[in-house]
Order: C-alpha cells, then structure tokens, then sequence
C-alpha cells in the first residue's frame, strides 16, 4: 500500500482539547498562576485571546459574505458599510479597548515594593544564578533555588556578571532582563505554596537551555525556619567517605572558587556550597540531587553543561570522586 493511502489516527476532540488545556498548567506555566503579578498577565492573554476571536470572526465573516455573492447583490452603500464596520470599526474599537485594558494594569506590574519587603538579589552568569537573601541579620547566598514566604511582595535585585540574562517565573509574573553594569529590579507576590521553576529567557550561550532555577514558596513560619537554618554553617562530616571528601575538597582547590561557611573555603568565584546538600537540583536544574547527581557533575562537567567554567574532575579515582559527591551531598 502506498503512502498516499496511509491515514492518521482520529483523536477524539474531547481528549485533544483536554491534551491542549494541560499545557496551560505546571510549574513553567505563565497561564497557572501562582502569584499577583501572572494574575494580571493570564487575565490580560484571555482577554487579548477573545478580541483576536471576536476580530477574526468578524472578517471571516465578511470574506464568507463576498465569496458566496452577498456583497454584489447588495449594492455599493452596503458593500462600502461591511467594509468599513466589519474592517474597521470593529477591529479598532476592539484592540482600543484591549490597549486600554493593557495599559490599566501597568501601574499594578510596575509598583515599589513597601518597607520592610523581603528583598533578594540574583546575579545571573554563565550559566547559573547567585543567589542572595538581603534580609536583616546576616545576608544568605545560595545558588539556583529561590524560597519565598506565601502572600508576601519580594523585591529581586537583578544583575548580570557576564552577558545579557532575563529572569523569569512564568508562574509569578513576567521576565526582567539583566543587563552587565546595569541594575533592574523586579517585584513578585507570591499567592500559594508550591514548587515552580524559573529560567533564563534570553540567549545567553551554548548551555542557556541549561539554566533553569527552583522556586519552592512556603507558609510564612516554615519560610522563617528555612531561613534560619540557611544562615547556620554547614554541618561538616565527622568521619567516613564524607570526612575524606572534605579533605579532598581541599585538596583539589575547590575552596579556592567556593565557599563553605564553617570550614576554611571561602571561594567567591562559584556558588556558596554551604547547605548543598539539601537543594532541590544540580547544576541549575540539569541533574537530580544526592550523590550520584554530585558524581556525575564532578566527572563530566562539560559533557553535562558544554561552556561551564568549573574544571571537571574525572581524571581522579572513582573512589575519591565517590567521596567528594559524599561530602557534597552531606552538606545540609
């Protein structure tokens, strides 16, 4: 039987329409909004997605009309008036209204954050995002996880170190760009507790499809204890394959680029590894955590995130890579 006798399956339209809904949900989803300003931003697309509806009919309508012989058998007064109402008028009443509805909700997605906001700065650079709680007490820094108290603003500070970035959580709100020697700022208002995840949106390098981010919002007590304990040091094994990674960490220089609060690295070139052990992904967001993620991230760098800066380590002994992965994921 040739090709052209060959015939796709029929999808039923209940479950393709199901199959196109589901895209509008997860943690990447601008149209799932979890937060005041993605509220603003999905209420704006649906409304944008019914005047395109109501504009497009309109002119379908008009072409169906002519085709079928209609605008000849009414004469030139009524042809000229489906042209102008049905070409003009609707179109412009439609996207005026649709662009002073837009422009309404500016002030709202461009508002200052109040005193005493929580306010966190990021500094994206190839490719991975530094992360720093400027709250009162002693500043936090941690890498590619953001946590956020539940219906509180939270001012970001955003940087860049290298080259053009844009900061976004589709489910919070919209993208800000980050750009070298240039300070941009960006405020989300978390609604609801949940695991979501942001990316870069600009094209940043060979591994810009590499730098996602975690973003876990908490009720405002867990929020409390989960900073608290981030400004702790780190709880540094004691024995075993863990304490011997410890001296390999050492060792190999890698306190040289990082920092590990409580012990003599104190690196500012890479992330703060003080509480890696407890975080929700590697690499921002390429490997799983545990210490197998951490293992493979130490022997295959580059085959991981083609472009990173950090040496890989694969030509060390599997056992020593073992225990520097063990050391790693021991760091809560």
């Amino acid at each position: 039987m040739g090709l052209s006798s060959r015939t796709s399956p029929r999808v039923p339209a209940p479950i393709a329409c199901a199959a196109w809904l589901s895209g509008c949900a997860g943690p990447q989803s601008a149209l799932d909004p979890a937060g005041r300003g993605a509220e603003r931003l999905a209420e704006l697309f649906w409304w944008m997605a019914g005047g395109a509806a109501v504009v497009w009919l309109a002119v379908a309508a008009l072409a169906v009309y002519a085709v079928r012989g209609g605008a000849r058998r009414a004469g030139g007064g009524a042809q000229r008036a489906l042209i102008v109402w049905g070409g003009a008028v609707v179109p412009t009443l439609v996207l005026g209204a649709l662009l002073a509805y837009g422009l309404s909700i500016l002030p709202g997605l461009l508002a200052s954050a109040p005193p005493g906001a929580l306010r966190i700065s990021v500094t994206g650079e190839q490719w991975w995002w530094r992360v720093r709680y400027e709250s009162p007490g002693e500043a936090v820094e941690l890498a590619n996880e953001i946590r956020l108290p539940a219906g509180e603003p939270v001012e970001f500070t955003l940087r860049s170190a290298d080259v053009l970035h844009s900061f976004w959580i589709p489910s919070l709100g919209g993208k800000m760009d980050m750009f070298p020697g240039r300070e941009t700022r960006l405020l989300l208002e978390p609604t609801r507790p949940g695991r979501l995840r942001g990316v870069c949106a600009e094209y940043c390098g060979e591994s810009h499809a590499l730098m996602a981010f975690d973003v876990v919002v908490l009720e405002k007590p867990e929020f409390a204890r989960w900073l608290a304990a981030q400004r702790r040091p780190a709880a540094v094994p004691a024995g075993g394959a863990a304490a011997r990674g410890g001296e390999l960490f050492g060792a190999n220089g890698c306190a040289a680029c990082h920092t590990v609060r409580g012990t003599g690295a104190d690196g500012v070139v890479g992330p703060d590894l003080t509480h890696a052990g407890g975080r929700l992904s590697i690499a921002a967001g390429t490997l799983p955590p545990g210490r197998a993620g951490f293992g493979r991230w130490l022997a295959k760098t580059h085959e991981v995130k083609p472009g990173a800066l950090m040496p890989h380590f694969g030509m060390l002994p599997p056992e020593d890579l073992t225990a520097l992965a063990a050391y790693l994921e021991a760091l809560r």
